[in-house]
């Protein structure tokens, strides 16, 4: 009965079954451009005034900018700076407000407070979908702003400007966002591809040697599952690199934000439909450790450790030839990492190791088959769908007595 017109409805004359299913293939081209400058605020330098010019026309695009507390205390006159910056840019691009300046670290990403802080911003300044959010951070605060310009408006441009070892080799260059939701590391967070990232070499200048050093990891990482050579190089670079040397550094950053893109690119799943997450090797230890630790073992420095776990379990498991996982673990201790931790141990109410409930994470993260990344060699990964338990707590307590026999001969 029509509630209208009172009139009885005809009945369908057509089951829904006679009704196909309407499918057309959607087809995106996304590009995804890493810069590198040094200065990219400097009045002499086009590059950002470039990295905007294609986007713009009608009126001047609108920029929101975001920076991380540590640069900007390291460099007080830092916001100054962008703001000259932008003055001098005009009419070709608008500053929306002074920029605004976050907390950095991993407790950013701890709440999702943070991500509605920015998004504030966004909706208090006009910032819309041919504006531009720009990130100036470490890997946490381009987490962040990234999950922030992906979800306001549905999605506005978002320019990522990392400002250290471990975002501009790593982090930084993907496209990934994410915040820590449930005692799990980036549950929350999107898959969206920059409008550019610009890797500054002088914004490292002034990081801690500690941090510094961070990215030195994923650097290692990437070669142990795509390069042999990129791996002998670092070698050879590995005295410099301790060092921090600034040419060396140069060269650990461009090839491994190469790699990395490149696997994004080409590896055949940039966002990770399926089980596989050949970037990620050594990370499911990596996650679970930094969280035991309440994140006192910062990422790179977690990455450090689950490389030396995953590259143990490889040799043991009779995958991984000794020498070569001896020369991963050397390399890694000359760039200064630590490769135990006393979190490696620590157990839950009943006794079991608290590391391994990271396994189980790793595959809901992905959902389907539990995929971890092991070695048969330098450059030749191999992907697993179990690990022994028995066999991780061997590798565990081979990583505790090597530190053990190295702190007995100093």
């Amino acid at each position: 009965m029509n509630p209208l017109t009172g009139e009885k409805k005809s009945p369908a004359t057509e089951p829904a079954e006679a009704f196909s299913p309407l499918r057309r293939p959607i087809e995106l081209c996304f590009a995804h451009t890493v810069h590198f400058t040094e200065n990219v605020f400097d009045l002499a330098n086009p590059l950002l005034g470039q990295v905007l010019a294609p986007f713009s026309g009608g009126p001047a695009p609108k920029i929101l900018v975001v920076v991380d507390e540590g640069l900007s205390s390291a460099q007080p006159d830092f916001s100054h700076r962008i703001e000259a910056y932008f003055a001098a840019l005009w009419p070709r691009a608008k500053l929306a407000a002074a920029p605004i300046i976050l907390e950095g670290g991993e407790r950013l990403k701890n709440s999702y407070f943070h991500v509605s802080e920015i998004q504030s911003h966004i909706d208090r300044h006009d910032i819309d979908r041919h504006s531009y959010l720009l990130a100036v951070g470490g890997g946490a605060l381009l987490d962040v702003a990234g999950l922030a310009a992906a979800t306001a408006h549905r999605g506005i441009r978002h320019i990522r400007l990392p400002t250290t070892t471990l975002s501009q080799a790593d982090s930084g260059v993907g496209v990934k966002n994410g915040i820590n939701a449930f005692g799990k590391k980036n549950f929350i967070g999107t898959f969206a591809v920059p409008a550019a990232v610009i890797n500054d070499f002088a914004l490292l200048r002034s990081l801690s040697p500690r941090d510094k050093r961070a990215g030195y990891s994923e650097a290692v990482k990437v070669a142990c599952i795509r390069d042999a050579a990129y791996f002998a190089a670092l070698e050879k670079e590995a005295g410099q690199l301790a060092g921090f040397d600034s040419g060396a550094m140069r060269r650990l950053i461009y090839r491994s934000a190469q790699l990395h893109v490149e696997h994004i690119a080409t590896g055949g799943d940039p966002f990770e439909l399926g089980s596989a997450r050949p970037l990620d090797f050594g990370h499911w230890a990596a996650h679970k450790l930094e969280q035991i630790s309440g994140y006192a073992i910062r990422h790179g420095e977690a990455v450090a450790l689950g490389l030396a776990l995953d590259v143990t379990y490889s040799r043991l498991a009779g995958l991984l030839p000794e020498a070569e996982a001896a020369r991963i673990l050397q390399l890694l201790d000359s760039l200064g990492f630590q490769l135990y931790a006393n979190e490696f141990r620590h157990t839950d109410s009943e006794g079991e190791m608290m590391v391994l409930r990271g396994l189980e994470e790793f595959r809901l993260h992905l959902g389907g088959q539990l995929t971890v990344t092991l070695l048969q060699g330098i450059g030749r990964p191999l992907e697993a769908h179990e690990m022994d338990q028995a066999l991780v707590a061997d590798a565990i307590a081979f990583l505790q007595e090597r530190q053990s026999e190295r702190l007995r001969q100093r």
